[in-house]
């Protein structure tokens, strides 16, 4: 049997990418690895084993080619309007699909995060 565990993006500026993930969607360090090539910071919402790892290799200096941002990372929240609202205000919305209720965001090295509405259960 197999579980999701981590899903990763490399970024550019780590400290920049944690500001971002902390602020846009209360994503915290979980752990820590650090070398002398390259750092992983593993980050999580705090309610499982799953978390989205950030690479930051240190002798990297151009920003990432990352496609035309068919891939993603969608996210959960209680609360659309308030969501919606702090990415606005924070200028990270890139995409708003209304008749199906989604949004999506953009992290600093472009990868795109869909923001969808908590399904009551």
């Amino acid at each position: 049997m197999f579980r999701f565990n981590h899903f990763n993006f490399n970024v550019l500026d780590l400290s920049k990418s944690l500001d971002f993930y902390k602020n846009a969607l209360g994503l915290t360090p979980i752990r820590t690895k650090d070398t002398d090539d390259f750092t992983l910071v593993f980050i999580g919402d705090g309610s499982g084993a799953f978390s989205l790892e950030l690479t930051y290799l240190k002798e990297r200096t151009e920003p990432y080619d990352i496609g035309e941002a068919e891939f993603h990372l969608a996210m959960t929240t209680p609360d659309m309007a308030k969501a919606r609202k702090l990415h606005e205000e924070m200028g990270c919305v890139v995409f708003v699909n209304e008749k199906m209720g989604i949004y999506f965001i953009e992290d600093p090295d472009g990868y795109w995060i869909e923001i969808i509405p908590e399904k009551e259960r």
